[in-house]
């Protein structure tokens, strides 16, 4: 299995052919405590995940630390490091890589050169950077000018706040399937959709042309205390791998 995409096979990039991907199912581990974390993710291994994330709320609590016993206690498991980075972006993707993450996530927000630093510090080091567009004020631009500056997949992302500030107000929340078919069409690496989804979309992700399928809340986590969800959870994260691992290869194309 290859360590950062699983059994695929992306050929031609550059050239802008059309490409395929067998779908990954990722388990976003959002969680403040690494015991809960660590129970989580054998959880999902058990489960039939493909990658593992250290979330945000993970990282804050725990750093490097968190990601070296991810790391240790999964050897041969992809590790995506949600670091959301801004600003510092060759010392941030250099210190995952060293701790054992396998991709690091940049923002679209930021400035490009800070982009430019983290796809350096991928190549540098050797692990694959995923653009994040949450935030940006034309979603698929967004998208589109990550892939331009090399990041090797894009999460196209509708964020926590944003979300509920705007359902607050009584108006539909956005909803990343809303333009996901637009962001896959725009750029030709990978896509993940993130933000609210419910578990019938993530699975119908695939069938968007985005072979990327995170979990997290409401599954897995809960939003609110940031501590793993109830119910059974392998059970309902078995049937999800089942469903989206059947789909198949998904093309991956773009413009270039």
């Amino acid at each position: 299995m290859n360590l950062f995409y699983g059994a695929t096979t992306l050929t031609n990039r550059s050239r802008g052919t059309i490409n395929s991907m067998k779908p990954i199912v990722q388990v976003s581990l959002d969680l403040t405590d690494i015991n809960e974390a660590l129970e989580m993710a054998h959880i999902a291994m058990r489960a039939g995940v493909d990658w593992l994330e250290a979330g945000t709320p993970f990282i804050i609590a725990e750093g490097m630390h968190g990601v070296r016993a991810l790391r240790a206690e999964f050897p041969n498991t992809p590790i995506v490091a949600d670091l959301k980075t801004m600003d510092g972006g060759y010392l941030e993707a250099q210190m995952m890589a060293q701790a054992g993450a396998t991709h690091v996530v940049v923002m679209a927000r930021a400035h490009p050169e800070t982009i430019k630093c983290v796809v350096q510090a991928g190549k540098d080091f050797g692990i694959k950077v995923m653009g994040d567009n949450l935030g940006c004020p034309d979603m698929v631009q967004g998208a589109r000018e990550l892939a331009d500056l090399g990041c090797d997949m894009v999460i196209h992302h509708i964020g926590f706040d944003e979300r509920r500030g705007i359902a607050a107000t009584g108006v539909r929340a956005p909803n990343p399937m809303d333009q996901l078919r637009e962001v896959v069409d725009a750029v030709n690496v990978p896509v993940q959709a993130v933000g609210g989804l419910t578990l019938e979309q993530a699975i119908a992700c695939p069938s968007y042309g985005a072979p990327l399928v995170v979990i997290g809340a409401p599954l897995a986590i809960d939003a609110d205390s940031f501590s793993r969800g109830a119910g059974n959870v392998e059970e309902v994260l078995r049937k999800i791998c089942e469903k989206v691992h059947a789909f198949g290869d998904v093309p991956v194309k773009g413009e270039k």
